[in-house]
């Protein structure tokens, strides 16, 4: 394939770009990508994820953090395992080891949270078994609602609650 630009050179770069759900590619070469100012991963002006990464976790240190969420962290924060500081993390984007999340957990869930969204993977659901999967969900938010109702000593809606709790559970056991 070659450059959509100049059609001399092989396309060595290949972009997607979505802009409100329009779905555009762009096959380029490096030359073009130099001329458009586009990153070229290796080279010095070149775009990363870890740079992405380092940019959030910057924000928060710089005073950027939204009121009541935490400062930047002491230089001393260490991973017990492995010794690496949460600025280093910070530098390089990437943890040394699997201790690292619980000893960094205080200051990963407001930057998961600020760029996910949310703190919980809920992940996708296959076609072929989400109905079962669905309803799954459903009933442990039923019984959530349902404890609620119970401590605030509303059984008739807590009744209702289970009812339906059970309702579901017989369609899932008799898809099995």
């Amino acid at each position: 394939m070659y450059c959509q630009e100049c059609g001399k050179r092989p396309a060595t770069l290949h972009f997607t770009k979505i802009v409100n759900g329009d779905k555009t590619e762009f096959h380029i070469c490096e030359s073009c990508a130099r001329e458009k100012g586009e990153g070229i991963p290796g080279s010095p002006n070149s775009f990363s994820i870890h740079s992405l990464l380092s940019g959030l976790l910057d924000f928060q240190s710089m005073g950027g953090a939204s009121p009541g969420s935490l400062g930047a962290p002491p230089q001393s924060t260490r991973c017990e395992e492995c010794g690496l500081t949460y600025a280093q993390f910070s530098k390089i984007g990437r943890f040394g080891c699997s201790s690292c999340y619980q000893q960094f957990a205080d200051r990963l869930d407001p930057l998961l949270k600020r760029v996910h969204g949310s703190t919980v993977h809920s992940g996708k659901i296959p076609k072929r078994s989400g109905g079962k999967i669905q309803r799954k969900r459903e009933i442990e938010e039923l019984r959530g609602d349902m404890q609620k109702h119970i401590e605030n000593e509303e059984f008739e809606q807590a009744a209702s609650l289970r009812d339906r709790i059970r309702e579901l559970e017989r369609q899932n056991s008799s898809m099995s």
